[in-house]
C-alpha cells in the first residue's frame, strides 16, 4: 500500500490490448451518441466498456498511517464478518476495516481544497437560493420507502468523523439571513484528517465505519455493540416490542455519529432486517441443530447482508434509474448477462462476471486496494428525497389519518411514532407516499435548520456543499474532465430551466465555478433517472467494486460459506419476500405492485 497519506497513481493498466481498445471505443460512442440513446444490447455492452474504462483509470489509493499494526488473526474470520471489517482481505487484514481512509476517483493532483475558495460562493447563499424547496417536487417513480432506504445503506457505507479538537469553520451570515440569532454565528465542524495524514499531501479522512457491504448499519462496526444486541439463543438479537434493539444498547453508539440522523424511515428497515436476521437463524438452526449460536449468528449475518446487497442491485437500484439498459445492467451484475433464469437452471457455468455475475466470481481489487471514495460518498447527497410531512395511513382505514412534518419523523421522535401507529401502517404509509425529485428548490426545509445532539442547529445543505469542498472533490466541471466527460459550456446548456440558470450564473459567475452538488441536481437527467448521468459514472464503477472485492460476494459465496439453506434464502428472497414475511397483511397494498420501491396504489 501506499505510505502516509500519498496517493498513488493508478496500477499499470494490465487490461488486454482488445480490451482495452474496445473500452476506449465505448466511451468514444458514449460521448458521441450517448449511452442512454442506444438499442440496449449495444447500450450494456458501451457500460460494460466505460466499467472497463473506470476501473483503470479511476481508482486511487490514499494509504494508511504507517504505524497502524494487523490486527490479531481471528479464525472466526474464515467464515463470518468481523464487526470492525478485518480480514475480509486475508491477506491485507485491514483493507476496508472501519478507520480505514477513504480512497479516491480523481488523481491525487486534483484532489487538495482550494483553500482560497472554500467559502466561496458561500455555501449558506447557496442553500437560501439553490436547495429551499418553494414547493414540494416529487417524483412520481419512488416511493419514501426507497428514500429511507438509501440512507439505510449510506450507514452501512460511511461516516465522517468529525474533529471535535478544532474551531469550527464559521460561516459568513448577511443580516437578512434568517438563522437563528441565539446560534449566531454559524459554525460547521471540519472533518477529521486520518490518523498519520502527511500535512504536505493532499487530506486524506478516515471512514469511521467498515467499508465493506457488511450490513454494519444493523449489526454495528464495534464489538461491544455487537454483544449488546445478542440474544445468546440460536444466534438471534434481542428486539424489543418496537421491533428495535434496547433502547440502553444505544448508549453504545457515537451519539454525534450516524445515530444522530436516525428517524422513522431508518427504524423501519433496521426493524425490518433485524427480524429477518433472527427468522434466517430459526431456519438455519432448523436444518442444522448442531450449529452453534455463534456459528447460528455469523452465517445469519452473511445471508442477511447478501440479501440486502442484491435487494439494492436488483429492487432499489432500477426503481431510481428505471431505463430499461440500468435496469438489465443492474440484473447483471447480480446474475450475468445469461440472466437469473439461466443461473437457476444450470448454476455458475462460467467465471465470467459479465455472463454470470459478480456473485461467486473471482475477487478482484483492479490492481487498487479496496475502499469507499470521497466522490462517492459526494454523489450519494440524495436529501431532496424526503418530503417535508407524511401522512400515517392505517392500512384497514379503519381509523383517521395523522399528518406528521418531517421534524416529527427525526431522532428524538422515533420511539414515539412507533408506539402510535403499527409497523404494517408505518410501512404501508411510506410505501403510498412519494419521494421527492433530486433538482434544485427541493431540499426539505427541516434538514436546513436539523437541531444536533448538543443543542445546536445545522444547515445540512451549507455542510454538504462544504465538506465536497474540504475534502477536495473537484467541481463539476472538472470532475466531468476527470471522468472524460465533455465540459458543459454554460448554465444554459446544463438546464432545461432558464430561470435556474439565471439563478446560477448570479451565483457563480462562471461555470468552471460550479459545485459538484449543485451540478448533478440541476442537471438534464437520462429517461427514467432519478439521479444525474454524471453522478451515474461513479456509480458504475464503485456499484460493482463494493461486490466484485468483497470475498463473501465473490471467492466465499458458496454453500460451504453460507450453508445451502443460506445460499437458498439469498437466491428465492426479495424485497418484496422480506415484507411480506414479516408483515403478511401488506399483501393487499403490495398486490399489482412490481417494485416495492415504486409508489403503492391506495386501496
Amino acid at each position: 500500500m501506499a505510505p502516509s497519506g500519498i496517493a498513488r497513481e493508478p496500477s499499470p493498466d494490465r487490461r488486454g490490448p482488445i480490451t482495452r481498445n474496445l473500452a476506449r471505443a465505448a466511451e468514444v460512442v458514449d460521448r458521441a451518441v450517448g449511452w442512454p440513446t442506444l438499442w440496449r444490447p449495444v447500450g450494456l455492452a458501451v457500460l460494460v466498456g466505460l466499467r472497463s474504462q473506470l476501473r483503470a483509470l479511476n481508482l486511487y489509493d490514499s494509504g494508511r498511517d504507517p504505524d497502524e499494526r494487523a490486527p490479531h488473526w481471528d479464525s472466526r474470520a474464515l467464515r463470518a464478518r468481523l464487526p470492525s471489517g478485518t480480514h475480509n482481505d486475508l491477506d491485507a487484514p485491514l483493507m476496508g476495516a472501519a478507520s480505514s481512509r477513504f480512497g479516491r476517483n480523481v488523481p491525487p493532483a486534483n484532489s487538495s481544497p482550494d483553500a482560497a475558495r472554500l467559502l466561496e460562493p458561500n455555501p449558506r447563499e447557496i442553500s437560501r437560493r439553490l436547495f429551499t424547496r418553494d414547493e414540494f417536487r416529487p417524483v412520481d417513480s419512488l416511493n419514501l420507502l426507497a428514500a429511507a432506504w438509501i440512507q439505510f445503506e449510506v450507514h452501512d457505507w460511511f461516516s465522517h468523523p468529525d474533529d471535535e479538537e478544532t474551531p469550527g469553520r464559521e460561516i459568513p451570515l448577511p443580516a437578512s439571513d434568517d438563522w437563528p440569532e441565539e446560534h449566531r454565528p454559524m459554525r460547521v465542524h471540519r472533518s477529521a484528517l486520518a490518523p498519520g495524514a502527511d500535512p504536505d499531501a493532499p487530506p486524506s479522512f478516515a471512514n469511521r465505519d467498515t467499508h465493506w457491504w457488511d450490513g454494519s448499519q444493523i449489526y454495528g462496526s464495534q464489538q461491544d455493540y455487537a454483544d449488546a444486541i445478542r440474544s445468546g439463543d440460536r444466534g438471534q438479537i434481542v428486539l424489543a416490542e418496537n421491533g428495535l434493539p434496547p433502547a440502553e444498547a444505544d448508549t453504545l453508539l457515537d451519539p454525534n455519529g450516524p445515530v444522530a440522523n436516525f428517524w422513522v424511515g431508518l427504524a423501519l428497515l433496521h426493524s425490518l432486517f433485524l427480524r429477518e436476521h433472527n427468522a434466517i437463524c430459526r431456519r438455519l438452526a432448523a436444518a442444522y441443530p448442531f450449529m452453534t449460536d455463534q456459528q447460528l449468528y455469523d452465517t445469519a449475518r452473511l445471508v442477511n447482508t447478501a440479501l440486502m446487497a442484491k435487494i439494492h442491485t436488483i429492487d432499489w437500484t432500477p426503481a431510481i434509474i428505471a431505463h430499461p439498459t440500468t435496469v438489465s445492467a443492474m440484473r447483471g451484475n447480480w446474475f450475468g448477462l445469461l440472466g437469473e433464469r439461466f443461473a437457476r437452471r444450470f448454476g455458475r457455468v462460467a467465471a465470467s462476471e459479465v455472463l454470470c455475475g459478480i456473485p461467486g466470481s473471482t475477487t478482484n481489487h483492479h490492481g487498487v486496494p479496496y475502499s469507499l471514495t470521497e466522490e462517492f460518498v459526494a454523489v450519494y447527497r440524495m436529501h431532496s428525497l424526503l418530503p417535508d410531512e407524511l401522512k400515517i395511513r392505517d392500512i384497514d382505514g379503519n381509523r383517521p389519518q395523522a399528518v406528521h412534518t418531517l421534524d416529527q419523523l427525526l431522532a428524538d421522535h422515533v420511539r414515539d411514532r412507533l408506539a402510535e401507529n403499527s409497523m404494517p401502517d408505518l410501512f404501508y404509509s411510506f410505501g403510498r407516499a412519494k419521494a421527492g425529485e433530486l433538482t434544485l428548490h427541493n431540499y426539505p426545509a427541516a434538514l436546513q435548520e436539523l437541531a444536533r445532539p448538543d443543542g445546536r442547529p445545522i444547515d445540512l445543505a451549507t455542510v454538504d456543499i462544504l465538506r465536497d469542498r474540504e475534502r477536495g472533490v473537484p467541481r463539476y466541471n472538472e470532475f466531468r474532465r476527470l471522468f472524460r466527460l465533455p465540459r458543459v459550456p454554460s448554465f444554459a446548456a446544463l438546464t432545461d430551466n432558464a430561470e435556474w440558470a439565471e439563478e446560477l450564473e448570479d451565483i457563480y459567475g462562471d461555470i468552471d465555478n460550479l459545485d459538484l452538488m449543485v451540478g448533478l441536481h440541476a442537471e438534464r437527467k437520462p429517461p427514467g433517472f432519478g439521479f444525474s448521468d454524471t453522478a451515474f459514472r461513479v456509480f458504475v464503477l464503485m456499484a460493482s467494486r463494493r461486490l466484485s472485492s468483497d470475498r463473501f460476494f465473490t471467492t466465499d459465496f458458496r454453500q460451504e460459506i453460507y450453508t445451502e439453506v443460506g445460499m437458498a434464502w439469498v437466491r428465492d428472497n426479495s424485497m418484496r419476500s422480506v415484507l411480506l414475511r414479516h408483515f403478511p397483511t401488506l399483501a393487499p397494498a403490495l398486490a399489482g405492485v412490481d417494485n416495492p420501491f415504486a409508489p403503492w396504489p391506495g386501496r
